[in-house]
């Protein structure tokens, strides 16, 4: 009786002893779709696909400024207009010159078609010897002479028109005009102010920031490493932090043709693309920081297994018919944070640990199962 109670006191202390089951979560193997993606290093940025600050080309007192901030304007509107009362009295004198040029020129031709109507009519009679050699001779040059004058009263019209354009062209310098529709986001000046252009090296705030909201994109960098394998088109997922839980499809359009080396941060490459549907960015706003996600290749039945599950070296943890784990390696494809593609080692139905972070979970573990879903 003795020795009955002692091996069952024993049998006791070792099921007391015996290591306590760690409760994990179990995922399939599944076929699905997997994608290989690469995403962007730094948030990158919604823009408009015009934006300019305009500024006048030269200095002047503000008179006119019609255009305030949130205003949508035209192309060719007038944004901003400099004191130019000297400059509009120049071009009306260029104006006035090149109708007197041309009240002189019509005098000139004219006088130049009777003189060679004469030289004609003097030609006729000495063919028929009634008028003197001399008497003919004058006339023609006489019409040569009144033609060259003609011709160069019409090359002055030319010059006073020629000063009408310069004339122009000053004043318009006085004028600040929208190149494209689109909306001033910011204007500075007040009218009765002087303005002065930025000297050379030293930035200033332009008079109006024009932004065409028509068209909207996104760029945003992209690691140096994952940028060798990104192409103009390849389908891209958009997230904004102002959209929460909302993907649009885009596409790439373009990819900067090189790289920024910029202090203390990794070398990117900055990637632009255009959303799919414009219908999505009415209520965008320029500015908004965004995430892309780039699909570099994508298999809709591939074997996948969560990402989170591999372990360094490519090994999963997998339990055998006792719910102990067992290391095993596996040969992987495609992947992303999601999932990633197993070519070998695992069969479709097995089951792989998801939670090997938590503590005691390693090969040799007597566990307890938790399900992850199919």
């Amino acid at each position: 009786m003795l020795l009955i109670a002692a091996v069952a006191a024993g049998g006791f202390l070792a099921w007391l002893q015996r290591p306590k089951p760690v409760t994990v979560k179990l995922a399939t193997v599944e076929q699905g779709l997997v994608r290989e993606t690469v995403a962007n290093t730094r948030a990158g940025t919604v823009k408009a696909c015009r934006r300019s600050g305009l500024s006048p080309s030269m200095g002047g007192q503000i008179v006119r400024m019609p255009v305030k901030e949130g205003d949508r304007v035209k192309q060719g509107q007038v944004l901003l207009e400099f004191w130019n009362h000297d400059l509009a009295a120049k071009l009306e004198l260029a104006r006035g010159e090149v109708k007197a040029a041309q009240a002189r020129a019509n005098q000139s031709c004219i006088v130049a078609e009777t003189a060679a109507r004469e030289a004609r009519r003097l030609q006729e009679l000495r063919r028929k010897r009634l008028a003197s050699e001399e008497a003919t001779d004058k006339a023609v040059s006489e019409s040569r002479a009144a033609g060259a004058a003609c011709e160069a009263a019409r090359t002055n019209v030319e010059v006073s028109q020629a000063r009408v354009k310069v004339a122009e062209a000053a004043l318009e310098r006085t004028r600040l005009v929208a190149p494209f529709d689109g909306i001033a986001a910011q204007v500075n000046g007040e009218i009765g102010e002087f303005v002065t252009p930025s000297p050379i090296g030293v930035p200033t705030p332009p008079a109006v920031d024009l932004i065409d909201t028509s068209c909207i994109r996104v760029s945003a960098p992209m690691d140096e490493v994952d940028a060798a394998r990104i192409r103009v088109g390849q389908p891209v997922n958009i997230s904004l932090d102002a959209f929460a839980g909302q993907i649009f499809k885009g596409r790439v359009r373009r990819i900067a043709p090189y790289v920024l080396d910029r202090e203390k941060q990794a070398r990117t490459v900055d990637v632009e693309a255009d959303f799919l549907d414009a219908g999505v960015t009415r209520h965008m706003l320029p500015g908004y920081s965004a995430d892309m996600e780039i699909i570099l290749e994508e298999k809709a039945d591939a074997l996948r297994i969560p990402t989170e599950a591999i372990l360094e070296g490519n090994k999963v943890l997998v339990p055998d018919g006792e719910n102990i784990l067992r290391e095993r390696g596996i040969e992987t494809g495609l992947s992303n944070w999601q999932y990633t593609e197993v070519l070998s080692g695992l069969a479709e139905g097995d089951r792989v640990v998801l939670s090997v972070d938590r503590e005691g979970v390693k090969a040799g573990a007597l566990i307890r199962t938790k399900s992850h879903g199919p």
